[in-house]
């Protein structure tokens, strides 16, 4: 076993050699395996039973996400699952194909199980003219129960939203909005295909506001293009000016084999390096904290009053595919293209093809395209992932009496493979557990990777480990 005691390092410390050390692709452990490791053997899968098994006497709560993909232009840096049309009839039709399966899926559901959050996802959900809006709410309404409690969000794209938008979403007791920023400088937004004035954000906030949806989130990208440490700088004032209580900042991930469209970049000779981005990165985040935001990890940050922040003081945050959450233990059922749902041992996802979607409704099957069983090995190693991403620690007794054998024992290459992370004061790790540092707090899903069985980290820092 590694032993070390307790140190202390300022983020300020974080430089770019670590970042040259461990700043290698992996995933954001929205969940663990990674959805890159579903498959399309849905026999394997067994979709039916793993409804049946997830709403058996005494299920707890559920999560709803709908995802509206209609968009009535391109960001080129979009990775997201979209349609690009200008025609709003397509709203209905979308709709329609929407409902059908939301019944479908409804009847499988035990009614009694409370949804204490629904998301509403894109796309653009104000694409959507507000009387479909309010038409899909109360489908939602129709087929499942609601706590009073429930946190019901809506992402928003102030180019696209009207007052009578948010007046329906209040109406259907939207009370979290989220708006997509991105960067407020007129350079990059050109180059990025996304011209939002800041006072198109000011208004809407202000709109929000007035109708009593308080808790705003904002959006934020770095690594875009053309962004300089000076322009994110005034991003973050900009957007600290319409005084919200979460910020999701998010690096922007460079897929063009997937997203043709980000071939501009390419073309254009504006993609940023590794090095570039963590300057960028540790901007937002300096800017922020010294705001006195909460850095709640990875990609989050929230003011000390917001229950994003007293759940991660407490330790009960939780993370699913939507980000940290508030609300552990539900269950999530996804609705529209792409959309993923999880139960406690299965993962499953739509398709992303709108004809392979449509298909699977019109035929009255349930539109999986793919998806994974979790083994009683992968909700271990998912067990103490999510205590790394959302507690920052792992109590090494806690997990043996939970697993039912000794956890630093079984997991011992996995804890070496942390090694060079301890030498460089990202963790401590002795005989009771693992504290992530603050200087490790951005490396959070890195520490993770240790034990994933699904990847392997990089060569170079195997490499390191092993001479320690």
């Amino acid at each position: 076993m590694i032993r070390s005691h307790e140190l202390s390092a300022s983020p300020a410390e974080w430089d770019l050699d670590l970042v040259r050390r461990y700043a290698v692709p992996g995933p954001r452990y929205t969940s663990y395996p990674p959805a890159n490791k579903f498959h399309t053997d849905l026999t394997a899968v067994d979709l039916e039973q793993a409804i049946a098994d997830d709403n058996r006497p005494g299920a707890g709560p559920i999560s709803l996400y709908l995802h509206l993909p209609l968009c009535e232009s391109r960001c080129w840096y979009c990775g997201c699952t979209t349609i690009v049309t200008r025609r709003r009839d397509w709203a209905y039709t979308y709709l329609d194909i929407l409902e059908r399966e939301i019944a479908l899926v409804a009847a499988r559901i035990d009614r009694r199980r409370p949804v204490v959050q629904l998301h509403f996802g894109g796309g653009t959900p104000t694409f959507f003219p507000p009387d479909a809006l309010a038409r899909l709410g109360q489908t939602l309404r129709r087929h499942f129960t609601f706590a009073a409690d429930a946190e019901i969000s809506v992402e928003i794209d102030p180019r696209r939203v009207t007052r009578e938008h948010i007046d329906v979403l209040r109406a259907l007791g939207v009370n979290r909005a989220s708006l997509g920023i991105q960067d407020t400088d007129l350079a990059v937004q050109r180059a990025i295909n996304r011209v939002q004035p800041q006072s198109d954000n000011l208004r809407v906030v202000d709109w929000l506001r007035q109708a009593g949806i308080t808790a705003i989130n904002l959006d934020l990208i770095y690594g875009l293009p053309r962004q300089t440490p000076a322009s994110v700088r005034q991003t973050v004032a900009d957007a600290l000016a319409l005084r919200p209580d979460r910020l999701s900042v998010f690096s922007y991930a460079h897929v063009p084999w997937i997203k043709p469209a980000q071939r501009i970049f390419e073309q254009r000779d504006q993609l940023l390096g590794p090095e570039q981005k963590l300057q960028l990165f540790a901007v937002i985040r300096q800017e922020l904290l010294e705001e006195g935001f909460i850095d709640v990890g990875l990609d989050h940050f929230a003011r000390p009053d917001d229950e994003l922040a007293q759940a991660h003081r407490d330790g009960n945050l939780h993370r699913n595919f939507q980000g940290y959450s508030t609300r552990p233990g539900a269950s999530l059922y996804g609705f529209g293209l792409s959309a993923i749902s999880a139960t406690p041992d299965v993962y499953w996802q739509s398709p992303k093809s709108l004809a392979d979607y449509r298909a699977a409704i019109a035929a009255g099957q349930l539109p999986a395209e793919r998806g994974y069983r979790l083994t009683a090995e992968d909700q271990r190693r998912r067990r103490i992932i999510m205590a790394i991403m959302c507690r920052r620690r792992l109590d090494f007794d806690e997990l043996s009496a939970e697993f039912g054998f000794d956890f630093a024992l079984r997991y011992f290459d996995c804890l070496q493979a942390l090694a060079p992370m301890l030498l460089d004061h990202l963790l401590t790790l002795d005989e009771s557990g693992l504290q992530v540092l603050p200087r490790g707090e951005p490396l959070l899903r890195v520490i993770a990777m240790a034990f994933d069985e699904t990847y392997q980290l990089s060569p170079t820092v195997r490499a390191h480990a092993s001479t320690v």
